[in-house]
């Protein structure tokens, strides 16, 4: 089955049980936690993913792991699931399509921020309202540090880039000084 449809299938139940529970940012936060502790440990994911492994071993690697994380008894139930169907690679999928279906039922769109630098919590403040005025809709920021900018902010709300790196001055100053 293709990636997408399986991400797809799991965050829809994933999100009805949620809402049923009245726990769906709850389910959303530790997803996402349980798919990073997935993505960043090239260990977990081999041993989740290698045949020779028995079912019930991953059964108790996923508690440990879920332990750890002080994840709730969905996502717990979620995961094991995942193993016992096999579909663990999707993990990072299916809490990337839930965090987006979660958002969507809520009216929120996210905006990635890519910063040179960690900056002040007002300025982001006032960085959302401004793109909630731009939008028309509410929305959730995404904050990353990147020091290949050199100063400045880059905001990515969908498919639409607002660019105020230093960097990309330089690049449109380099275009106008020397035409090709």
């Amino acid at each position: 089955m293709i990636p997408g449809v399986i991400a797809r299938r799991y965050a829809t139940a994933l999100l009805e049980i949620g809402s049923e529970t009245q726990q769906l940012d709850a389910l959303v936060d530790e997803l996402q936690r349980a798919a990073q502790a997935y993505d960043l440990s090239a260990d977990l994911r081999s041993a989740l993913a290698d045949p020779l492994v028995s079912v019930q071993a991953k059964h108790e690697i996923v508690k440990e792991v879920a332990t750890r994380l002080a994840l709730g008894q969905v996502t717990k139930n979620a995961l094991a699931l995942l193993v016992d169907r096999r579909r663990i690679k999707a993990l990072p999928a299916i809490a990337q399509r839930l965090r987006e279906m979660a958002d969507d039922k809520r009216g929120v769109l996210r905006a990635e921020i890519l910063t040179a630098m960690p900056l002040p919590e007002e300025y982001f403040t006032q960085l959302q309202q401004q793109l909630e005025r731009v939008t028309g809709r509410r929305i959730a920021l995404d904050r990353k540090l990147d020091p290949s900018l050199i100063c400045g902010v880059v905001a990515r709300v969908g498919d639409t880039v607002y660019d105020g790196s230093l960097i990309a001055r330089l690049r449109k100053m380099k275009e106008t000084m020397l035409p090709n």
